[in-house]
């Protein structure tokens, strides 16, 4: 990738209105891998979601735990700090939409019957992200004035 390809990456016109996007969907998600990935905050770690995995058909289980997981706790932590928003976004994006389609779709919307109405709330924040890029106040920000000197 050559440095404008890179540069265009990064760009973002959205200003501070991004960034309201970023902080709790990064926190959100950061949580929600922690809990796949460490068992942090009342989640089965690695071993224990790589299981429920195997038991929903998504195989192998631990493969598709540390891929889900990484994706929203790495993924998370890169829109908190708006580094790389697009291609994070775009991860998460597509992690949410294996997430509603594979395990919520067929409760219905509500989360209440562990539907996909927060899956989908994530998905929209992550596609809106993809589009916007990070905004004024992020990495890619700082690293496009960096690379235009």
């Amino acid at each position: 990738m050559n440095k404008q390809t890179f540069t265009a990456l990064l760009q973002s016109k959205a200003g501070l209105a991004a960034l309201s996007l970023r902080i709790p969907a990064g926190i959100i998600f950061m949580a929600h891998g922690a809990q796949k990935l460490f068992g942090w905050f009342g989640g089965y770690g690695l071993e224990g979601t790589g299981q429920w995995m195997t038991s929903i058909g998504l195989e192998p289980g631990v493969l598709m735990a540390l891929m889900a997981g990484s994706a929203e706790f790495f993924g998370g932590l890169f829109l908190l700090l708006g580094l790389l928003t697009r291609p994070a976004a775009l991860t998460l994006a597509v992690t949410m939409g294996v997430a509603i389609v594979s395990v919520h779709l067929e409760n219905g919307l509500f989360m209440a019957n562990n539907g996909y109405e927060f899956g989908l709330a994530l998905l929209a924040v992550s596609v809106s992200l993809l589009f916007s890029g990070a905004g004024s106040m992020s990495a890619d920000h700082w690293l496009v004035r960096q690379l235009s000197r």
